[in-house]
């Protein structure tokens, strides 16, 4: 049943785009759900009904029946495989925010909305409820271990591009020094956690580390091993360090609460930063020690 009500094209514009949000979110919440038992999933479906009946509310204003975002179902879908179901309700439960904050913005027009609003604040509550912090420090360790070997190796990578400007002997180095880095990054991490006073396991924090180091590595010191060029060979890195930032700003964003373009500079800014000065060191090296492979 359609309202009729003299809406303004800017608001009927507004409604549509929440009206899509709401549809989405119910079937990504539907998907979520199958991915957890008991009361988990009982809040999940719950909130799934919600926002579907909130689709429908606006559908009321808007008279047209949308389907749900594409895009957005497959990035949830895909962060729920890499990232686990824990981040996903983070990142839901940052979603129900931006909902609550976007529904007082329009209840001064369409005060109706007023119990969606309160249910949208009730979805944040549950949502918070649900997130194990445990789980999210473990993949912030993962993080750290992507961020520390990111700094690391793309320096040293550009320093041996010019020492020694032979990719094979670069990718050897880089992956020795790279897996080596790895290992310790992955002891001190056991050693800091069996200090703090921390509820996560120190083996499983250290090992969520290493891993994330190790993958790192393989990542930048890949293109080495495939193409001829030491140039080519450390713009497909540098391809791979904008990507592994972009992951690692999102990753803060999202637990930390972050804004995601200002870390995303600084931290490119820090990277790009260190290789430049690694570049600058790896050419008068070769100057000045006359190295020649």
């Amino acid at each position: 049943m359609e309202v009729k009500k003299s809406l303004s094209k800017s608001l009927k514009k507004l409604i549509i785009d929440y009206q899509r949000i709401e549809i989405t979110e119910h079937y990504v919440y539907r998907f979520l759900a199958k991915k957890v038992k008991g009361k988990n999933q009982e809040i999940l479906k719950r909130i799934s009904d919600d926002e579907g009946r909130h689709a429908q509310f606006w559908q009321q204003y808007t008279g047209v029946q949308l389907k749900p975002s594409r895009l957005k179902l497959w990035k949830y879908l895909i962060i729920q495989k890499i990232l686990g179901l824990t981040f996903t309700i983070k990142m839901m439960e940052k979603g129900e925010e931006t909902a609550e904050r976007n529904y007082k913005n329009i209840l001064e027009a369409i005060p109706e909305a007023a119990p969606i609003l309160k249910e949208e604040q009730e979805h944040e509550k549950m949502l918070v409820e649900m997130i194990d912090e445990r789980k999210i420090e473990y993949i912030g360790s993962m993080v750290l271990g992507l961020n520390d070997a990111l700094v690391e190796l793309t320096g040293a990578l550009a320093g041996l591009s010019f020492a020694l400007q032979n990719t094979r002997l670069v990718g050897m180095a880089g992956l020795i020094t790279g897996i080596a880095a790895s290992l310790s990054m992955a002891s001190s991490e056991y050693l800091s956690k069996r200090t703090e006073a921390s509820d996560q396991n120190p083996l499983v924090a250290a090992f969520y580390t290493g891993i994330a180091y190790i993958f790192t590595v393989l990542l930048l010191v890949g293109p080495f091993f495939v193409f001829s060029h030491y140039l080519v060979a450390l713009l497909n890195t540098l391809i791979f360090v904008i990507f592994v930032i972009w992951f690692f700003s999102f990753f803060v964003s999202i637990v930390k609460e972050m804004n995601f373009k200002r870390t995303f500079i600084e931290m490119a800014v820090i990277s790009l930063g260190v290789t430049i000065i690694s570049f600058g060191i790896g050419m008068l090296t070769r100057y000045f020690l006359g190295v020649d492979v």
